[in-house]
C-alpha cells in the first residue's frame, strides 16, 4: 500500500509581476521519494522550492505537511555574508545541528569548517552548506544545483551518501549523470503546468519527446501563426537532439583519429605519420612542463600539441592544479622548465565561472548590441531578437534589466554574447553551472560546431562525454593523464591502471596472482547475521535489476491505457521491491558497522 505523503501542494496558484506563473500546480512527495525536478531556466523551479519550504505565500492553494517533518534546503548561492567562519554558517541551519555532527561530514568532505566565510572559494562554500543541510537529518531535502563547484571526489561521496539516506530529496540540477545515478521520478514544470512520471531522470528524454510530439499533432489544428509562436521552441528542442546524434558520431570519429596520435603508454608524446603537417595545425605546444609553487609540484613533465579544432577537457580533484594547467596552455604563466608555444594567430575568449561579466543595470539589447538592434556573429549580421531566440531566449525579453533574470538566464546570456565574439580559441571554467538541461544542448551544439579550438574545465561528466576530444586527467601529484576521448574514457584509463597496479607481483612471471584471502568471519554476527551479511549484497543487486526493469516497462506512455490492472501491478512491485531493498541497505550497513568495528 503506498505510504501518504508527507508534504503537499493541492491548487496552488502564484503571481508574478502581473502574470501567472503556477495555476492548479498539485505536489505530493512520498516519505522516499527520489524526484528530479526539471525545467527552463526561468520555469519557476527555484520558487516552487520557496512554496515547499514555505517561504511564500500563494495566492490560492494550500500547503500541507505532515507533523514533525523536517525540510532543510541546499541552496544554490547561500548567503555567508553574516557569517565570519564556515562553522558559523553550518551552525545557523534551521534545524540547529550539533556541532559534531557538521565535523563528521565535513571531514568525509574535506573540508575545514573554520576557514573564515568571507576568503571561502566557491567550492569550500558549496562543501560547507552540503554539510549544514546533511547534519540537520531532514526527512525531505531539497537540493538547488548540488553538485554546482563540486570536484569529482566531492560528487561521488554525495552520490554515495545519497543512495544511502533513508528519507525523500527533490533535487534540481543539470547534471545528468548526477540524476540518472539517484532518481525514481521526475517533475517536469513546463509552461506554467506541472507533471510527473514515475520514471527516474534516464527515461525523462523520451517522456519529453512524447509529450511535445503529442502537441505538434494537436497544434495542427490551430493557424499556421499560433503553430509557429507556439511551438517554435519545442520543435527546435526535438530537432537539435536529433542534430547532436549526428555530432556526437562526428565527435566519436574524431576520438578515434586523436587516440592514434597518444601512445599506447597514455602520455602526451604523440606520433603522426606526417609530423610537419600536425605540426602546421598546432595551436598550442607544450613540450616538458614544470611548474611548482613552493615544495609542492603542480605540473611535471608535461607535453601536449593541441591541434586546431581540438575540444579539451580538463579534470581533477579541487586544488589538483586544473587552473594552473589552462593559465600556461593559455600564456597567463610561464613554466618554471619546459616551454610553452602559443600560434601568433591565437585570439581566445574565456568564460569565467563567477560569470563577472555580467552587469545587473544593463539591458538585454545593450549586453547583446551595445544597445542597437543587430549583433555580428562571427562574419553575419544578425538582428538581436532572433539571436535571442536561437539561445532559447523570449525574444520579448530584449529590453529586460539583467538584474531581473535568473542566475541560470545569466549564465545563457553571457554565452550568447561570448560565442557571437571573433575568436579561434574559446576558454570555458564550468560553463554548465547554473544551465538548464535543454540550454547544455544548446552549448554542445555550438561547441561542436565552433570553427577554433575549445579548452573546457568541468566537473559534469555527462557534457564532457558529449564535447570534448581529449580528456587531461590531473592526479594532484603533477601527473597529467592524457586521454584520447571524454570523462568515461579518462575514468575507464584510470581504473585500469589502478588495477594494475593493486595486482601483487610475482617470483615468477608463469605464476598467477593468487586471489587475496577472503575476510575473516567476525566473531561479533551471530549465525544469521553473518548469513544476512555475506547474502544481502546479492539480494540487492537482483532487487535493483528488478527495479530497473520495471521502470522501463513503465516507461511506455500506453501501458496505463491499453492495461491499467498490469500498470497498477508492477507498480505495486516496484513500490515494494524498492521498500525491500531500503530495508536490505539499511540492514546490512548495520551489519557492516558491527564488522568494522
Amino acid at each position: 500500500m503506498a505510504q501518504p505523503p508527507i508534504l503537499s501542494l493541492e491548487d496552488v496558484a502564484l503571481q508574478i509581476g502581473g502574470k501567472w506563473l503556477f495555476e492548479g500546480l498539485d505536489l505530493h512527495i512520498a516519505p522516499r521519494d527520489r524526484i528530479a525536478l526539471i525545467g527552463r531556466n526561468g520555469a519557476g523551479k527555484t520558487t516552487l522550492f520557496r512554496l515547499v519550504m514555505d517561504r511564500l505565500e500563494t495566492d490560492r492553494g494550500q500547503r500541507k505537511v505532515k507533523p514533525g517533518t523536517r525540510i532543510v534546503l541546499l541552496e544554490q548561492e547561500p548567503d555567508f555574508s553574516t557569517h565570519e567562519t564556515l562553522m558559523d554558517f553550518a551552525l545557523a541551519g534551521t534545524h540547529a545541528p550539533a556541532e559534531h555532527e557538521i565535523e563528521a561530514i565535513a571531514g568525509q568532505l574535506g573540508i575545514d569548517m573554520s576557514t573564515p566565510a568571507a576568503g571561502a572559494s566557491g567550492g569550500e562554500r558549496r562543501r560547507a552548506a552540503i554539510a549544514r543541510a546533511l547534519a540537520q537529518d531532514p526527512d525531505l531535502l531539497l537540493m538547488d544545483e548540488p553538485t554546482n563547484h563540486l570536484d569529482l571526489a566531492a560528487i561521488d561521496w554525495l552520490e554515495d551518501w545519497l543512495s544511502r539516506y533513508t528519507g525523500a530529496f527533490l533535487v534540481i540540477s543539470h547534471d545528468r549523470t548526477f540524476l540518472k545515478r539517484l532518481t525514481r521520478a521526475t517533475l517536469w514544470l513546463d509552461r506554467g503546468s506541472l507533471r510527473r512520471k514515475e520514471v527516474g531522470f534516464g527515461g525523462y528524454e523520451a517522456w519529453e519527446e512524447q509529450v511535445y510530439a503529442e502537441e505538434a499533432r494537436a497544434a495542427e489544428k490551430l493557424d499556421a501563426k499560433l503553430k509557429l509562436e507556439a511551438h517554435w521552441l519545442e520543435r527546435g528542442v526535438t530537432a537539435r537532439r536529433k542534430r547532436n546524434q549526428g555530432r556526437l558520431e562526428k565527435l566519436f570519429q574524431m576520438r578515434a583519429q586523436r587516440a592514434s596520435m597518444i601512445s599506447s603508454a597514455g602520455t602526451a608524446k604523440l606520433k603522426l605519420a606526417s609530423d610537419e603537417d600536425f605540426k602546421s595545425k598546432s595551436v598550442i605546444v607544450a613540450q616538458d612542463v614544470n611548474k611548482s609553487y613552493g615544495e609542492r609540484k603542480i605540473i611535471r613533465d608535461f607535453s601536449l600539441r593541441i591541434q586546431r579544432g581540438d575540444r579539451i577537457g580538463v579534470v581533477g580533484a579541487n586544488g589538483a592544479g586544473k587552473t594552473t594547467l589552462l593559465k600556461l596552455l593559455t600564456g597567463e604563466i610561464e613554466p618554471d622548465s619546459g616551454s610553452v608555444t602559443i600560434a601568433q594567430n591565437l585570439t581566445g575568449v574565456m568564460i569565467d565561472q563567477q560569470r563577472s561579466l555580467m552587469t545587473e543595470g544593463l539591458t538585454v539589447r545593450q549586453v547583446l548590441a551595445e544597445g542597437g538592434d543587430w549583433i555580428d556573429v562571427g562574419d553575419t549580421r544578425k538582428h538581436v531578437q532572433g539571436y535571442l531566440k536561437e539561445f532559447l531566449f523570449d525574444p520579448g525579453i530584449v529590453d529586460t534589466k539583467v538584474a531581473t533574470l535568473s542566475g541560470g538566464e545569466r549564465s545563457r546570456l553571457l554565452l550568447a554574447r561570448e560565442f557571437a565574439r571573433k575568436s579561434n580559441l574559446l576558454v570555458l571554467d564550468e560553463p554548465t553551472n547554473d544551465l538548464d538541461l535543454e540550454t547544455l544542448d544548446l552549448l554542445q551544439e555550438v561547441i561542436a560546431d565552433y570553427d577554433g579550438t575549445v579548452l573546457i574545465v568541468s566537473h559534469d561528466r555527462d557534457f564532457l562525454d558529449r564535447t570534448v576530444t581529449v580528456t587531461l586527467g590531473l592526479d594532484g601529484s603533477g601527473f597529467v593523464d592524457v586521454v584520447a576521448g571524454g570523462y568515461e574514457d579518462w575514468a575507464a584509463k584510470r581504473s585500469e591502471r589502478t588495477a594494475k597496479s593493486a595486482k601483487p607481483k610475482d617470483s615468477s612471471s608463469d605464476t598467477p596472482a593468487l586471489p587475496p584471502p577472503p575476510a575473516p568471519k567476525s566473531s561479533k554476527l551471530s549465525y544469521k547475521d553473518q548469513r544476512d551479511y555475506e547474502l544481502l549484497p546479492d539480494r540487492i543487486a537482483e532487487l535493483e535489476t528488478a527495479i530497473s526493469k520495471g521502470e522501463e516497462i513503465l516507461s511506455d506512455p500506453a501501458l496505463y491505457t491499453s492495461d491499467p490492472q498490469k500498470f497498477a501491478n508492477i507498480s505495486k512491485g516496484l513500490e515494494n521491491a524498492r521498500a525491500e531493498k531500503d530495508a536490505a541497505e539499511e540492514r546490512w550497513l548495520m551489519l557492516a558497522e558491527q564488522v568494522e568495528g
